[in-house]
């Protein structure tokens, strides 16, 4: 543990509660991908199996925890309770361009061909490229609401500090995976414009659009 990984921890957990808050507090789903929900919660799922399997520490186990339960009440809240204000027309992006290539790479490049270690690659692939239904969604309606712009900045900042985790214990414990290195480089770069606008536009009160 060091202290971008508990940033990086600490600002995922901040994405996921400003995003149940949104959706109960306006009781409505509009404007949120729920095709990046069930992305992320399929990532929590393969992740998070070792739950029953390995003890690491107190901490992890209740994130693990955490992550998968507020994951499960995003997808119950979007999928069920407000099921009707889900703006399914603008949710269009094909998931499975996504999660069958995640499916494939995790089988040609992982550290171990284990059950196990293949579910992890393959959560570590899909996170990379799960929140690209929310941003393929913004860009289609051409604009987002002040509210999910800081949960998009609060998600996009936690896999940046996780890249300064990892130059950290390279620095200081000389270790490194470059698989999940790769995939939160591809991560980051993805949220770069995102980024850019929130700066420049959010942050000075304006409404955050996207070209389409």
């Amino acid at each position: 543990m060091n202290i971008f990984r508990l940033a990086g921890d600490l600002s995922h957990l901040l994405a996921l509660i400003i995003l149940l808050i949104k959706i109960w507090k306006s009781r409505s789903c509009a404007g949120i991908s729920g095709k990046s929900q069930i992305l992320f919660l399929i990532v929590y799922m393969a992740r998070y199996l070792d739950l029953f399997t390995t003890f690491v520490s107190l901490y992890n186990s209740i994130m693990k925890v955490v992550f998968l339960l507020s994951s499960s009440a995003t997808a119950y809240l979007m999928y069920v309770k407000f099921k009707a204000t889900y703006d399914h027309n603008h949710d269009s992006f094909r998931v499975e361009f996504l999660i069958l290539p995640c499916g494939i790479l995790s089988l040609l490049i992982n550290h171990e061909f284990t059950v196990m270690e293949i579910l992890w690659t393959f959560s570590i692939y899909l996170e990379s490229v799960a929140i690209l239904p929310q941003l393929f969604m913004v860009s289609k309606t051409g604009e987002a609401e002040s509210i999910t712009s800081h949960y998009l900045f609060a998600l996009g900042s936690y896999r940046a500090l996780y890249l300064f985790n990892w130059v950290y214990r390279y620095i200081m414990e000389t270790h490194y995976d470059l698989i999940a290195i790769f995939a939160g480089v591809v991560q980051t770069i993805l949220y770069c414009d995102f980024f850019y606008l929130y700066v420049t536009k959010v942050l000075k009160g304006k409404k955050l659009q996207l070209p389409a």
